[in-house]
């Protein structure tokens, strides 16, 4: 047993659940397992214990598995800033932000980067679960590609092929793949599972054995839809808003075009007294809003200005006049302040874009990434706070006097003299339960006791659990090599 990747026929399919599920349903063999994604592309990152950055979906994969995750997991990552152009972290860092016709130009220079992370995992786990990224039937793309058959070739890992009936078509997505991919390409897939099916699978016999005779391959089963997907993190932005909203309280976030690490809502949309509202561009802010939340961004400059075409900007001015609260995290943070300089011209064209002014604070990029682990106290209510930083800039000026929160003695963050506007650097830091409690308080969330950790731990034993009903979890591992 060394691996097996888990490739889809088309992107969100639902590959990094399964990954998660069976890393959680190999950890229950006592097998030492390790999640490993070639190439991705998300401004949903996390910080690693080896102080690098990988995807969301990458961390919640190891958490799965019961180990730390570090940067070798997800050793490409592809952080998009604008339509045709994105940062490129590589083993956990920063190297560049370059144009997609370039990284493609390049993508065979970070093979040898993918397949030194890939045996440093491998040497030190039983098993590495691969997952892919879009499709391999997007052979246009074949050519140096390192994310699917390219990187399974080389490695010699054995594929996996998932296709989403939810979306249609999954007879099509499958034997198409097939019959698009190159021999030898075909020759490194063990079989085929259909994934989110809804009612009754019974329904799906014939269509399941239609695709198994004209393939040739094994299916490994038919898994109906997940409905606790909603309780974990999700890495895609087209994932937000997922969850059902509740009745409580209305927080309200704004989804700004190149939204960032929105998985720091997770915790706030798991909370049955609050409702949680995703404002979406040609929206307005609720007026029944009791918080607004500014949320991280990939391009700061970028979406405030989409932030002030929306007409946002006022009506946040309305929302503070009505007594409500302001949180800026991270970009969102930035944006509240009274400017934001960029002279090295490090998050879009060089120069400074005034802010919104409801902190005084101005914010200056910086090419030095800050990247780590933080815990800290919450400077108002006392309670601990931990997260994480992975930002670009400082931000000085008066109201960081009121910091945010206390790291090893210093002020983080900045507060507004009326208490109403408040912003800060950490990502994460609602997943503190006494300071989500504390913090919700203000604007009239009862405490309800929700333990945000094992309520992610219950859901990734939930997900195994039903990939062992539906799945053929022993065969599937033993497809390894």
């Amino acid at each position: 047993m060394t691996a097996i990747a888990l490739q889809g026929t088309g992107s969100n399919v639902g590959k990094s659940l399964l990954v998660a599920g069976l890393c959680r349903a190999a950890r229950r063999r006592g097998i030492s397992v390790a999640p490993f994604k070639p190439q991705n592309m998300s401004n949903n990152a996390a910080v690693t214990a080896d102080g690098g950055e990988i995807g969301r979906a990458q961390a919640l994969q190891a958490l799965a598995a019961g180990i730390e995750p570090v940067s070798d997991m997800n050793p490409v990552l592809l952080k998009p800033e604008s339509e045709r152009g994105a940062q490129l972290v590589v083993q956990g860092r920063r190297r560049e932000t370059l144009a997609a016709r370039r990284y493609g130009a390049m993508k065979h220079e970070l093979l040898g980067a993918v397949l030194e992370s890939y045996g440093r995992l491998r040497a030190r786990h039983d098993l590495v679960l691969v997952e892919g990224a879009g499709s391999p039937a997007e052979v246009n793309l074949r050519a140096g590609d390192i994310a699917n058959m390219g990187f399974a070739r080389a490695a010699d890992v054995p594929v996996i092929l998932a296709g989403d009936i939810d979306r249609g078509g999954v007879i099509a997505q499958i034997v198409g793949t097939q019959a698009v991919l190159d021999p030898a390409d075909n020759a490194m897939i063990a079989g085929f599972l259909v994934n989110k099916f809804r009612g009754d699978p019974a329904l799906f016999e014939d269509g399941y054995r239609l695709i198994a005779d004209r393939t040739g391959w094994r299916g490994f089963g038919v898994l109906p839809w997940f409905g606790a997907a909603h309780r974990l993190p999700a890495e895609d932005a087209l994932d937000l808003g997922r969850a059902p909203a509740g009745t409580g309280v209305t927080v309200a976030c704004l989804c700004f075009p190149r939204i960032a690490n929105f998985d720091d809502l997770d915790p706030l949309a798991a909370e049955p007294g609050v409702s949680l509202v995703m404002v979406r561009p040609g929206e307005p802010v609720p007026a029944a809003a009791r918080l607004v939340i500014l949320p991280g961004s990939k391009s700061t400059r970028a979406d405030l200005a989409a932030l002030r075409a929306e007409g946002w900007d006022i009506d946040l001015r309305a929302h503070l006049r009505r007594g409500g609260q302001v949180l800026g995290l991270c970009g969102g943070y930035q944006m509240l302040g009274r400017s934001i300089a960029d002279p090295d011209g490090l998050d879009g064209p060089p120069g400074t874009l005034e802010g919104l002014g409801l902190l005084e604070i101005d914010t200056v990029m910086q090419a030095q990434k800050r990247l780590g682990r933080v815990a800290g106290i919450h400077a108002e209510t006392g309670h601990p706070v931990s997260g994480y930083e992975i930002h670009m800039g400082a931000s000085e000026g008066p109201d960081r006097a009121r910091p945010f929160a206390m790291i090893d003695g210093a002020g983080e963050g900045a507060v507004s003299a009326s208490g109403q506007v408040a912003g800060t650097y950490l990502h994460g830091v609602f997943a503190a339960d006494d300071f989500r409690a504390a913090w919700l308080s203000r604007i009239g969330v009862a405490r309800s006791g929700l333990d945000h950790a094992a309520s992610v731990e219950q859901a990734l034993d939930a997900l195994a659990d039903h990939l062992e009903a539906h799945l053929e979890i022993d065969a599937i591992l033993a497809a390894a090599r």
